[in-house]
Protein backbone atom coordinates (compact mmCIF):
# COMPACT_ATOMS: atom_id res chain seq x y z
CA UNK A 1 0.00 0.00 0.00
CA UNK A 2 1.37 3.54 -0.73
CA UNK A 3 -0.19 6.49 1.30
CA UNK A 4 0.46 9.98 0.12
CA UNK A 5 0.63 12.18 3.37
CA UNK A 6 0.32 15.76 3.85
CA UNK A 7 2.04 16.66 6.94
CA UNK A 8 0.49 20.33 7.22
CA UNK A 9 3.07 23.06 8.53
CA UNK A 10 5.19 20.33 10.17
CA UNK A 11 4.43 20.80 13.76
CA UNK A 12 2.50 18.11 15.78
CA UNK A 13 -0.51 19.61 16.71
CA UNK A 14 -1.37 20.86 13.02
CA UNK A 15 -1.04 17.01 11.80
CA UNK A 16 -4.18 15.14 11.47
CA UNK A 17 -4.54 12.20 13.26
CA UNK A 18 -5.19 10.59 10.05
CA UNK A 19 -1.89 11.63 9.36
CA UNK A 20 -0.14 10.98 12.23
CA UNK A 21 -0.96 7.12 12.19
CA UNK A 22 -0.32 6.78 8.58
CA UNK A 23 3.43 7.63 9.01
CA UNK A 24 3.10 5.54 12.70
CA UNK A 25 2.02 2.61 10.96
CA UNK A 26 4.22 2.80 7.55
CA UNK A 27 7.23 0.60 7.26
CA UNK A 28 8.97 2.64 4.76
CA UNK A 29 9.04 6.52 5.02
CA UNK A 30 9.96 9.01 1.76
CA UNK A 31 10.66 11.76 1.73
CA UNK A 32 12.70 15.29 1.19
CA UNK A 33 15.50 15.73 3.87
CA UNK A 34 13.57 18.43 5.39
CA UNK A 35 10.54 17.03 6.13
CA UNK A 36 12.16 13.82 7.18
CA UNK A 37 13.47 16.00 9.95
CA UNK A 38 9.81 17.90 10.74
CA UNK A 39 8.37 13.82 11.87
CA UNK A 40 12.17 12.76 13.38
CA UNK A 41 10.29 11.82 16.84
CA UNK A 42 7.66 9.51 14.50
CA UNK A 43 10.70 7.85 12.74
CA UNK A 44 12.59 5.77 15.56
CA UNK A 45 11.68 2.47 14.21
CA UNK A 46 11.17 3.32 10.12
CA UNK A 47 13.25 2.73 7.34
CA UNK A 48 13.86 6.33 6.03
CA UNK A 49 14.41 7.37 1.88
CA UNK A 50 15.36 10.81 1.71
CA UNK A 51 16.76 12.79 -0.96
CA UNK A 52 17.06 16.50 -1.49
CA UNK A 53 15.51 18.95 -4.14
CA UNK A 54 14.54 18.71 -7.56
CA UNK A 55 14.58 15.07 -6.96
CA UNK A 56 10.61 14.50 -6.32
CA UNK A 57 10.60 12.07 -9.75
CA UNK A 58 13.63 9.33 -8.35
CA UNK A 59 11.68 10.06 -4.74
CA UNK A 60 8.09 8.77 -5.92
CA UNK A 61 10.15 6.20 -8.30
CA UNK A 62 11.44 4.99 -5.13
CA UNK A 63 8.41 4.67 -2.51
CA UNK A 64 6.54 3.06 -5.70
CA UNK A 65 9.15 0.14 -6.13
CA UNK A 66 8.68 -0.48 -2.38
CA UNK A 67 5.09 -0.51 -2.07
CA UNK A 68 5.02 -2.98 -5.43
CA UNK A 69 6.98 -5.11 -2.75
CA UNK A 70 4.67 -5.36 -0.34
CA UNK A 71 5.61 -2.93 2.27
CA UNK A 72 3.55 -0.37 3.77
CA UNK A 73 4.90 2.91 2.42
CA UNK A 74 4.58 6.64 2.98
CA UNK A 75 5.46 9.45 0.61
CA UNK A 76 5.28 13.20 2.92
CA UNK A 77 4.75 16.85 2.01
CA UNK A 78 4.48 19.09 3.78
CA UNK A 79 0.97 21.27 3.60
CA UNK A 80 -1.50 18.96 1.86
CA UNK A 81 0.24 16.92 -0.23
CA UNK A 82 -2.84 17.40 -3.44
CA UNK A 83 -1.52 21.19 -3.39
CA UNK A 84 2.00 21.36 -5.08
CA UNK A 85 2.76 18.28 -3.29
CA UNK A 86 3.38 14.48 -4.57
CA UNK A 87 0.25 13.28 -4.93
CA UNK A 88 -0.21 14.51 -8.70
CA UNK A 89 3.16 13.05 -9.37
CA UNK A 90 2.48 9.85 -7.97
CA UNK A 91 -0.66 9.16 -9.70
CA UNK A 92 0.89 10.17 -12.92
CA UNK A 93 3.95 8.35 -12.66
CA UNK A 94 1.82 5.02 -11.73
CA UNK A 95 -0.72 5.91 -15.04
CA UNK A 96 2.34 6.48 -17.21
CA UNK A 97 3.17 2.71 -16.57
CA UNK A 98 -0.26 1.27 -16.16
CA UNK A 99 0.82 -0.11 -12.84
CA UNK A 100 -1.96 -1.20 -10.58
CA UNK A 101 -1.03 -0.13 -7.07
CA UNK A 102 -3.47 0.56 -4.13
CA UNK A 103 -2.90 4.51 -2.74
CA UNK A 104 -4.82 6.33 -0.80
CA UNK A 105 -4.48 10.34 -0.34
CA UNK A 106 -4.16 11.88 2.78
CA UNK A 107 -4.67 15.30 3.03
CA UNK A 108 -2.86 17.97 5.14
CA UNK A 109 -3.26 21.69 6.13
CA UNK A 110 -1.95 23.72 3.27
CA UNK A 111 0.01 27.04 3.44
CA UNK A 112 -2.61 29.19 2.60
CA UNK A 113 -5.39 27.51 5.11
CA UNK A 114 -2.58 27.91 7.88
CA UNK A 115 -1.60 31.48 7.28
CA UNK A 116 -5.72 32.45 6.79
CA UNK A 117 -5.80 31.37 10.20
CA UNK A 118 -3.39 33.08 11.44
CA UNK A 119 -4.19 36.47 9.94
CA UNK A 120 -7.74 36.61 10.52
CA UNK A 121 -10.32 35.35 8.00
CA UNK A 122 -8.86 36.27 4.37
CA UNK A 123 -10.39 33.27 2.79
CA UNK A 124 -13.78 34.03 3.36
CA UNK A 125 -14.92 34.27 -0.51
CA UNK A 126 -13.47 32.81 -3.64
CA UNK A 127 -10.03 32.53 -3.60
CA UNK A 128 -7.29 30.57 -6.15
CA UNK A 129 -3.71 29.97 -5.83
CA UNK A 130 -1.08 31.05 -7.17
CA UNK A 131 2.80 29.74 -7.60
CA UNK A 132 5.52 32.22 -8.67
CA UNK A 133 7.62 29.61 -9.16
CA UNK A 134 8.59 29.12 -13.10
CA UNK A 135 10.79 26.18 -12.20
CA UNK A 136 7.89 23.81 -13.81
CA UNK A 137 5.36 26.59 -15.02
CA UNK A 138 6.53 29.16 -17.68
CA UNK A 139 6.69 32.70 -16.15
CA UNK A 140 4.67 33.39 -19.35
CA UNK A 141 1.68 31.82 -17.94
CA UNK A 142 1.82 32.50 -14.28
CA UNK A 143 1.58 36.45 -15.87
CA UNK A 144 -1.87 35.26 -17.58
CA UNK A 145 -3.01 33.94 -14.11
CA UNK A 146 -2.25 37.04 -12.43
CA UNK A 147 -4.10 39.19 -14.81
CA UNK A 148 -7.20 36.81 -14.56
CA UNK A 149 -6.85 36.00 -11.35
CA UNK A 150 -6.75 40.03 -10.34
CA UNK A 151 -9.35 41.25 -13.32
CA UNK A 152 -11.60 38.82 -11.17
CA UNK A 153 -10.79 40.43 -7.72
CA UNK A 154 -10.08 36.93 -6.02
CA UNK A 155 -8.36 36.82 -3.06
CA UNK A 156 -5.30 35.74 -4.38
CA UNK A 157 -2.71 33.37 -2.84
CA UNK A 158 1.17 33.40 -3.70
CA UNK A 159 3.47 30.52 -3.28
CA UNK A 160 6.56 30.47 -3.39
CA UNK A 161 6.62 34.56 -3.28
CA UNK A 162 10.22 34.93 -3.56
CA UNK A 163 13.74 33.39 -3.07
CA UNK A 164 17.54 33.89 -3.70
CA UNK A 165 17.01 32.61 -7.05
CA UNK A 166 13.69 34.89 -8.52
CA UNK A 167 14.03 37.84 -6.10
CA UNK A 168 11.93 39.73 -8.09
CA UNK A 169 9.17 37.62 -8.95
CA UNK A 170 7.04 39.00 -6.10
CA UNK A 171 7.53 42.68 -7.46
CA UNK A 172 6.16 41.71 -11.17
CA UNK A 173 3.49 39.85 -9.34
CA UNK A 174 2.25 42.82 -7.67
CA UNK A 175 2.88 45.03 -10.52
CA UNK A 176 0.77 42.68 -12.31
CA UNK A 177 -1.87 43.03 -9.53
CA UNK A 178 -1.97 46.48 -8.99
CA UNK A 179 -3.32 47.07 -12.61
CA UNK A 180 -6.94 45.64 -11.30
CA UNK A 181 -6.35 46.20 -7.43
CA UNK A 182 -5.63 49.45 -5.39
CA UNK A 183 -2.81 49.64 -3.83
CA UNK A 184 -4.79 50.42 -0.22
CA UNK A 185 -6.00 46.69 -0.57
CA UNK A 186 -5.32 44.12 2.44
CA UNK A 187 -2.25 41.97 2.05
CA UNK A 188 -1.28 39.84 4.70
CA UNK A 189 2.07 37.95 4.92
CA UNK A 190 2.43 34.35 7.02
CA UNK A 191 5.76 32.99 7.43
CA UNK A 192 6.74 29.58 8.99
CA UNK A 193 3.46 28.87 10.34
CA UNK A 194 3.60 26.11 13.06
CA UNK A 195 6.66 26.67 13.28
CA UNK A 196 9.36 28.30 15.99
CA UNK A 197 9.44 31.87 13.68
CA UNK A 198 5.76 31.82 13.22
CA UNK A 199 5.13 35.46 12.24
CA UNK A 200 1.97 37.56 10.63
CA UNK A 201 2.26 40.87 9.49
CA UNK A 202 -1.11 42.70 7.80
CA UNK A 203 -0.02 45.42 5.30
CA UNK A 204 -1.23 46.61 2.10
CA UNK A 205 0.14 46.57 -1.61
CA UNK A 206 1.65 49.68 -1.17
CA UNK A 207 3.36 49.01 1.77
CA UNK A 208 4.53 45.59 1.32
CA UNK A 209 8.32 44.96 1.98
CA UNK A 210 9.41 42.51 0.19
CA UNK A 211 12.30 41.72 2.29
CA UNK A 212 10.12 40.28 4.84
CA UNK A 213 9.09 37.46 2.21
CA UNK A 214 10.79 34.12 1.78
CA UNK A 215 10.11 30.98 0.26
CA UNK A 216 8.75 30.01 4.01
CA UNK A 217 5.97 32.21 3.58
CA UNK A 218 2.28 32.86 1.94
CA UNK A 219 1.36 36.79 0.91
CA UNK A 220 -2.47 36.25 0.89
CA UNK A 221 -3.72 39.59 -0.90
CA UNK A 222 -7.41 40.53 -0.52
CA UNK A 223 -10.38 41.58 -2.68
CA UNK A 224 -12.21 44.94 -2.96
CA UNK A 225 -13.92 43.92 0.16
CA UNK A 226 -10.90 42.73 2.36
CA UNK A 227 -10.53 44.75 5.88
CA UNK A 228 -8.47 44.81 9.14
CA UNK A 229 -10.49 44.67 12.78
CA UNK A 230 -8.45 44.50 15.59
CA UNK A 231 -5.51 43.25 13.30
CA UNK A 232 -7.23 40.94 11.91
CA UNK A 233 -7.56 40.55 8.33
CA UNK A 234 -11.33 40.40 7.13
CA UNK A 235 -13.11 39.54 3.71
CA UNK A 236 -16.91 39.42 4.40
CA UNK A 237 -19.19 36.33 3.27
CA UNK A 238 -21.94 39.00 2.42
CA UNK A 239 -24.11 38.28 5.29
CA UNK A 240 -26.01 41.33 6.26
CA UNK A 241 -25.50 41.83 9.58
Amino acid sequence: MLYIVGLGPGEKGQMSFQAWETVKNCEVIVGYTTYIRLIKPLLSDKEIISTGMKQEIDRCKVAIEQAKMGKEVAVISSGDAGVYGMAGLILELLAKEEASLDVQIIPGITASLGGAALLGAPLMNDFCHISLSDLMTPWEMIEKRLHAAAQADFVICLYNPRSKGRPKHLEKALEIIKKYKKGETIVGIAKDVGRKKEAAIVTTINALDETQVDMTTVVIIGNKETYVSKGKMITPRGYHL
